[in-house]
């Protein structure tokens, strides 16, 4: 026979009580009993220890008790300082005490100036400057192939030739030769008008470091092209405007309008052409 703990009633079963208890007297009767405190507990599953507090002051893993644990305490000499220490085989190399590798003295730092860099590839090579022919140093990754120039002055000179008849990106075979009578006055008189400056950025001639540049808005081509025309007839002061380097390669590019270039001297966008100066 069972006996009920709490009422005292008797039942055949073990299972009879314990479907009793919990029924009647909404607790469960105990069926393990703990490993460190002793006391009786109910659980579903083995389990040997009734809280986590009675399993932390039971089990440890210090020592033997590690995880890790592959045999006891060895001990060395710092290879650094020489002051003994102790350590588990299985966790490192005995080689630093504890005070020597957080002061990171034992690591070595390698050289990354110069040859002794992964990326090191020979360094700065020596060129001549295309224009002028100024010797200059260039990282070879910095090397274009294109061309070599020495500063901002020197690739503008060679942008400039680079990109006159042939080299040009709207060039049609040329055939214009000099420019021909008339082209000398009007130039004059188109720096007189723009007082030697670029019409679209203002820069003076002193700034540029000579007189700027004469653009026919209407290219010569066209005209020399023309059945009805002939070259000199590009050379009216509607049809030209002073500009500095940048702007003028603008300008042949596109990238400054026809309409926008005759609104900065002055012509109505609608005048028609006219040989008069």
């Amino acid at each position: 026979m069972h006996t009920c703990p709490t009422c005292g009633r008797e039942f055949e079963t073990g299972r009879g009580l314990g479907v009793h208890h919990s029924s009647v007297h909404d607790q469960r009767l105990p069926n393990r009993t703990c490993s460190n405190c002793g006391e009786e507990f109910h659980c579903e599953y083995e389990k040997k220890y009734c809280s986590d507090d009675c399993h932390d002051e039971a089990v440890s893993y210090e020592g033997e008790a590690a995880r890790n644990f592959q045999g006891k305490l060895e001990r060395t000499e710092c290879e650094l300082c020489g002051e003994e220490f102790e350590y588990y085989p299985s966790e490192k190399e005995g080689l630093y005490c504890s005070t020597c590798v957080e002061e990171e003295n034992w690591r070595h730092r390698p050289s990354i100036e110069g040859d002794d860099n992964p990326r090191w590839n020979g360094g700065k090579v020596e060129l001549d400057c295309e224009v002028c022919g100024e010797t200059v140093e260039r990282y070879p990754s910095n090397v274009t192939g294109e061309v070599t120039v020495c500063g901002e002055d020197c690739r503008t000179a060679w942008l400039s030739d680079a990109f006159t008849e042939s080299g040009h990106p709207n060039w049609k075979g040329g055939g214009n030769g000099a420019y021909g009578k008339g082209w000398s006055r009007v130039r004059r008189k188109a720096l007189e008008r723009d007082g030697y400056e670029c019409v679209v950025c203002a820069k003076t001639s002193e700034e540029i470091g000579r007189n700027p540049d004469v653009h026919h808005i209407t290219p010569v081509r066209l005209f020399a092209e023309s059945e009805s025309h002939s070259k000199t007839d590009a050379h009216y002061l509607a049809n030209v405007a002073s500009l500095c380097v940048e702007c003028h390669r603008k300008a042949e590019f596109g990238k400054i309008s026809k309409r926008e270039l005759r609104s900065r001297i002055g012509v109505p966008t609608a005048a028609p052409p006219s040989a008069a100066c």
